[in-house]
């Protein structure tokens, strides 16, 4: 078996975040179990939590009347029966909409759920990736995202990531502890500063096409994790390969097919 770098203490021990060395890869169920139940609603992460994952992930977004919700695109137009921009919203007007007929009809009426929803629902029986992002290029999660998982009591069972790193600075200067991931498009990756990353992040997340046994040893060397993602009509064929380099986690859409390269 591999000899990683992962997270070991977030699996529902409570205690503190730390990097250690170890055999297991962490199975990231991608916006929940979402092979399974529409993307984002409760019936996904309740799926993914029974099906063993180690985490759900979280994409944010942020409403009209400043609200955290849980939806990876911009706009509602995907995943809803409404159209626009998540931010031309206020969160009654997203409770509208039907997040789960586009899924299939077993899911007619779901509802957008937000951030402090899903907390309240798993309380600590689950860990928590979360996705920020910038807003116009500004940094406006972050606070409040901090500020809700402080009152819940969270803060020990949760991983951030984003593409950006000033999101991500913003949060480790608020927060020391909490390990952060930085998400890195295609481009970024031969252009990497690793002395730089380590100052804020522990590690990094691509897409696992960009992912060899070389690669994953040069971020090892600096101390750094790497998580992968997948295009989603790839990922079947090319989990087994980027598990064999030794990363450390895995996003997956098929939480059956990643348990398996455990």
């Amino acid at each position: 078996m591999k000899k990683s770098l992962i997270l070991i203490t977030l699996l529902l021990t409570g205690c503190t975040t730390q990097v250690s060395e170890t055999n297991e890869l962490l199975i990231i169920a991608h916006r929940g179990d979402s092979s399974e139940a529409p993307e984002h609603t409760m019936p996904s992460y309740e799926k993914a939590i029974n099906s063993g994952a180690d985490f759900i992930e979280i994409d944010l977004r942020i409403t009209k009347d400043n609200q955290l919700i849980a939806m990876h695109d911009e706009a509602v137009d995907r995943t809803t029966n409404g159209i626009g921009k998540v931010s031309g919203y206020t969160l009654d007007e997203l409770k509208k909409l039907d997040a789960g007929s586009w899924f299939n009809e077993d899911y007619k009426g779901e509802k957008v759920v937000t951030l402090e929803e899903i907390f309240d629902r798993f309380k600590t029986d689950a860990n928590y990736y979360i996705e920020t992002r910038t807003v116009d290029n500004q940094t406006v999660m972050e606070k409040k995202l901090l500020k809700i998982l402080s009152e819940r009591q969270l803060l020990d069972k949760v991983v951030i990531q984003s593409f950006s790193s000033e999101s991500l600075k913003l949060v480790h200067k608020l927060n020391k502890d909490i390990p952060l991931i930085l998400l890195c498009k295609d481009a970024e990756v031969p252009y990497l500063k690793l002395n730089e990353i380590n100052q804020y992040a522990i590690g990094i997340g691509l897409n696992g096409k960009l992912v060899d046994e070389a690669f994953v040893g040069r971020m090892h060397e600096a101390n750094l994790v790497v998580h992968t993602f997948f295009d989603k009509k790839n990922e079947k064929k090319q989990i087994e390969e980027v598990v064999s380099y030794g990363v450390d986690g895995v996003f997956t859409d098929y939480l059956d097919n990643a348990n398996k390269h455990q």
